[in-house]
């Protein structure tokens, strides 16, 4: 289980930071994607994590956004900084597994697990 936190009203230019607490199953095996979903737009990958750290990114967010993860609390973080009023969505986490790989990717289709969504909204 999944449960991503975090979302609020920030101004644009602001940071934030989203959590995703998995339950029942160990990021020590299980890659973390974060996607979002914009009203009328189509969910968008926006970044992953694998079991061993490689990190993909859109190229919307890239160099504003930061995936990681910490084992010891099970759970993994999106740190959203510069944020714009087009980054709005609800954003969820999912998780792919188990498995070693080294890679991880933002297609919706390899993720296995998928948890609530957290609204983000950024004002102008």
């Amino acid at each position: 289980q999944l449960q991503a936190s975090g979302g609020g009203l920030v101004q644009a230019g602001g940071s934030r930071r989203l959590s995703c607490e998995a339950s029942g199953l160990s990021l020590d095996y299980y890659a973390i994607g974060w996607f979002r979903q914009a009203p009328g737009k189509e969910r968008e990958g926006v970044s992953c994590i694998s079991t061993i750290g490689s990190t993909v990114y859109a190229d919307s967010v890239k160099g504003r956004f930061t995936v990681s993860y910490d084992n010891a609390k099970n759970t993994a973080y999106l740190q959203m900084n510069s944020l714009k009023p087009e980054d709005t969505a609800v954003y969820t986490c999912a998780a792919e597994g188990p498995n070693l790989n080294s890679y991880c990717g933002l297609s919706g289709s390899r993720y296995d697990f998928w948890g609530q969504g957290t609204q983000v909204t950024v004002s102008s």
